[in-house]
């Protein structure tokens, strides 16, 4: 302790620290003029698929009278809204159309959607933005079609979309499912290239690299058709269930544990009781599977994680069979060898480019034989049914990956491969940039990035347009079926 204070420096007002000034918040909402009111009013609607009459509803224009506007701004009714909805449309349809112009290369995906009695093609567009790499894309179109589903009826449908955008010289590819009326389309509509006039005896030689197309319809049972079309995911199921209702250490038990999924499925679907039932007891929902089983493994593994006593205890309360040891062993054992696939599939059907496929693909070979150490002989074999599906391979996907700086030449373990991969690669590159002796002729990072745009601007599936028309079947509802095609297309 010091018996007296130590001196101090008086501290002149100049040296001392301003006090920061404090910013002061404006909570005075500024006016909002006549046309940004319509905007937000506008982006409202179409986000959210509301109905158009929505801006007569006198709750919903009571709430935006309360909002600041300017002088003589006022929400018009519907009809003026119609109208003004249809000018922004085509406002942003012309700006899409001149943003185009500037992008060489892009990819579409198409389908044909059924819903009250109508029939519609949806096509999505798909680009990566040259400068910063970044995947785009839009809903292309939503149109009417009527009349029989005809190869001849969809390439001509196609091919007006494209050329109504000037797209017919940009498409790198336009991914479809494979039905049968799809697959002859492209066949009979594919554009004309130098490859076309070759001899006889040259198209008469398979290559490597062609595209073969198989009539896979006739392989999938009724119930896991959806109107005669074949995608991956379904080509997978057939394989599945092929497996497991032949092979004599699975059939037995899958049978059995399936239809007492499908009797707790069907109890909870159709009796609000025992709906109740599972929620008080399971504290979930089960999830019901689709007519095409596509989320199957879904629904599955909803019962796997709930305990076995819990789970033969809602049985017992919904008065149905328990599920005994080895039932209740398979389920999870089915779902331990389908984790990988479905995993992979959530990949796939995202936005992502071409090149993804075969890495995803790669992996998920691994990762599905690592766990057969795991499996008992139940599905000891589930491993390789799901495996022989991804025998197959093609020039571009291949090429699409090694140009991909996100996977290159990563994803080949097999030195052999590899250096194949890297030949075709090469190879490609001197044919599409061929190098003259000057070295000033060197490729630029402008060829380097044609050549990534042109094998990954195709997206591995066709999901897109998919999802297009998820988004339609909440649109076109039987209280807004009159909706126009042009306007189904500007809510999608």
């Amino acid at each position: 302790l010091h018996p007296h204070p130590l001196p101090q420096r008086a501290v002149t007002s100049a040296e001392s620290p301003t006090p920061p000034k404090q910013q002061k918040s404006d909570f005075g909402a500024k006016p909002v003029s006549d046309e940004e009111l319509k905007k937000l009013v506008a982006q409202y609607i179409v986000e959210e698929m509301l109905p158009i009459n929505t801006v007569d509803s006198p709750s919903f224009r009571a709430i935006i009278k309360k909002i600041p506007t300017s002088v003589n701004a006022e929400l018009p009714h519907r009809t003026t809204f119609t109208s003004y909805l249809e000018k922004e449309f085509t406002e942003m349809e012309r700006n899409l159309k001149a943003a185009l112009n500037e992008i060489d290369f892009v990819s579409t995906t198409a389908d044909i959607w059924t819903a009250n009695n109508r029939s519609y093609m949806g096509v999505t567009l798909h680009w990566i933005r040259r400068t910063t790499l970044e995947r785009h894309k839009v809903a292309l179109a939503c149109r009417r079609i009527c009349g029989r589903h005809t190869y001849d009826v969809i390439g001509t449908e196609i091919e007006n979309i494209h050329s109504s955008y000037g797209l017919l010289n940009k498409v790198v590819a336009t991914v479809t499912d494979n039905g049968s009326n799809f697959v002859k389309a492209f066949q009979v509509y594919h554009p004309v290239t130098e490859s076309d006039d070759e001899t006889e005896e040259e198209e008469s030689t398979p290559k490597d690299d062609d595209v073969t197309f198989s009539d896979l319809s006739e392989i999938l049972s009724a119930e896991n058709e959806s109107d005669g079309q074949l995608s991956l995911v379904l080509l997978w199921i057939y394989f599945v269930l092929k497996h497991l209702t032949t092979n004599a250490e699975s059939r037995a038990v899958y049978r059995s544990s399936t239809a007492k999924c499908t009797a707790l499925w069907n109890k909870s679907s159709r009796s609000t009781l025992e709906s109740e039932t599972v929620e008080e007891i399971s504290k979930r929902k089960l999830l019901i599977p689709t007519s095409t089983r596509l989320n199957f493994f879904d629904a599955v593994k909803r019962n796997a994680d709930i305990p076995m006593g819990e789970l033969n205890a809602l049985c017992t309360k919904l008065g149905l069979k328990c599920f005994k040891d080895q039932e209740y062993q398979f389920l999870h054992e089915y779902c331990m060898a389908m984790k990988p696939l479905t995993a992979a599939l959530d990949i796939l059907q995202g936005d992502c480019p071409y090149g993804t496929l075969l890495p995803t693909l790669e992996v998920l070979m691994q990762k599905t034989q690592a766990v057969k150490d795991d499996l008992s002989r139940m599905t000891a074999g589930l491993p390789d049914a799901i495996v022989q599906v991804l025998c197959w391979t093609t020039k571009d996907a291949i090429l699409a990956a090694a140009s991909c700086p996100k996977f290159k030449l990563r994803w080949l373990r097999d030195a052999g491969r590899r250096e194949r991969v890297k030949q075709l690669l090469t190879a490609e590159c001197c044919t599409t940039a061929p190098l003259a002796k000057s070295p000033a002729s060197v490729p630029s990072a402008t060829t380097s990035n044609n050549f990534f745009l042109k094998y990954n601007t195709p997206t591995p599936s066709s999901a897109p347009v998919k999802r297009l028309f998820s988004l339609g079947g909440l649109v076109l509802t039987p209280k807004r079926n009159r909706l126009s095609d042009k306007g189904l297309r500007s809510f999608c």
